[in-house]
């Protein structure tokens, strides 16, 4: 299984488009390019953490190109919503005692 771990800084007062567009990309995701799903935290006032998980390396690599339309518009309201996105870690994982 492989990982990726994402930060979001939200803009005050946008947390609920923030977490329904990110909702809405993550389901997609799942629905298109074979994901494993993602779970989203909230660390302060404004701040999220994310980690999304994938079968293997290969297939987040090669995700994207299958997404609906409807993934663009998730992605421009997030990215509004947002003072800053950025990827933490990229981790293959090597055991996984989670239930």
């Amino acid at each position: 299984m492989y990982v990726v771990m994402y930060a979001f800084r939200v803009k005050p007062n946008q947390e609920d488009s923030f977490i329904e567009a990110w909702k809405g990309l993550t389901s997609l995701i799942y629905k298109h390019e074979g994901s494993l799903g993602s779970r989203l935290h909230k660390k302060d006032d404004l701040k999220y953490l994310a980690y999304a998980q994938w079968p293997n390396q290969s297939t987040f690599d090669k995700a994207g190109a299958n997404l609906p339309e409807e993934a663009n518009r998730y992605r421009e309201i997030m990215k509004s919503a947002c003072e800053k996105v950025e990827v933490l870690e990229k981790l293959e994982v090597v055991e996984d005692l989670l239930k």
